[in-house]
C-alpha cells in the first residue's frame, strides 16, 4: 500500500507540469487529472483506514458530494468574475456577500446530508478523519508545485549563469 501511495504522490507530482498557467482543474489535462485523483484516493483511503467494502460504497458517495461542494464554489467564481451590471460597486459586493453567506450555508446542508450518508458506511472516527486528510492532500499538491515552481526558477537561474560565463569566455 505505501509503495501504490508513493506512486500515486509522484504520478500527481507530474501534475505541476500541467498546471504551470492553468490551475483550474477544469481545463487541465484530463489524464494529468486522473493521476491526480487516483493519489487523492490513494491518501484518503489510507488515512481514513478504508476496507475494500468500505471502500467500494464510499467512493461513489463522496465523488458525489465533491462534485456538489464543487459546484458551489464554481458560482461563486462565476458571480465574483460576471458582476450584475446597472449595480454600483458597493451594491456589487453586498450581492456578492449575501451570495457567499447564502453558498456557505448550502455548504454546511451538503455536508450533513452527506455525513449521514457516508455514517451508514464509515465510522464517526473515519469521518472526523476525512477533512484532515483532504487538507493533507492540498498541502501536498501545493508542496509540490512549489517545488516544481522553485526547480524550474533553479534551471532558468543555472541557464542564464551558463550563458553568461560562455559570454565571458568568449569576449575573453
Amino acid at each position: 500500500m505505501k509503495q501504490l501511495l508513493a506512486l500515486l504522490i509522484m504520478m500527481a507530482s507530474a501534475w505541476a507540469t500541467f498546471a504551470q498557467e492553468d490551475t483550474d482543474l477544469e481545463k487541465q489535462n484530463p489524464k494529468a487529472q486522473e493521476k491526480i485523483q487516483a493519489a487523492r484516493i490513494a491518501l484518503i483511503s489510507e488515512k481514513l483506514k478504508l476496507t475494500p467494502a468500505q471502500a467500494e460504497k464510499f467512493w461513489p458517495i463522496y465523488r458525489e458530494f465533491s462534485e456538489q461542494r464543487m459546484e458551489l464554489r464554481k458560482q461563486f467564481r462565476q458571480a465574483e468574475r460576471n458582476p450584475e451590471a446597472g449595480k454600483t460597486q458597493a451594491e456589487r459586493e453586498k450581492a456578492l456577500l449575501n451570495l457567499s453567506l447564502q453558498l456557505k450555508q448550502q455548504n454546511v446542508d451538503l455536508e450533513k446530508k452527506y455525513s449521514d450518508r457516508l455514517l451508514n458506511i464509515i465510522s464517526a472516527q473515519q469521518l472526523l478523519t476525512l477533512p484532515k486528510a483532504e487538507e493533507e492532500f492540498r498541502r501536498m499538491l501545493i508542496q509540490r508545485l512549489q517545488d516544481r515552481q522553485e526547480m524550474r526558477e533553479q534551471r532558468k537561474e543555472n541557464m542564464r549563469n551558463r550563458l553568461e560565463q560562455r559570454q565571458r569566455e568568449k569576449n575573453n
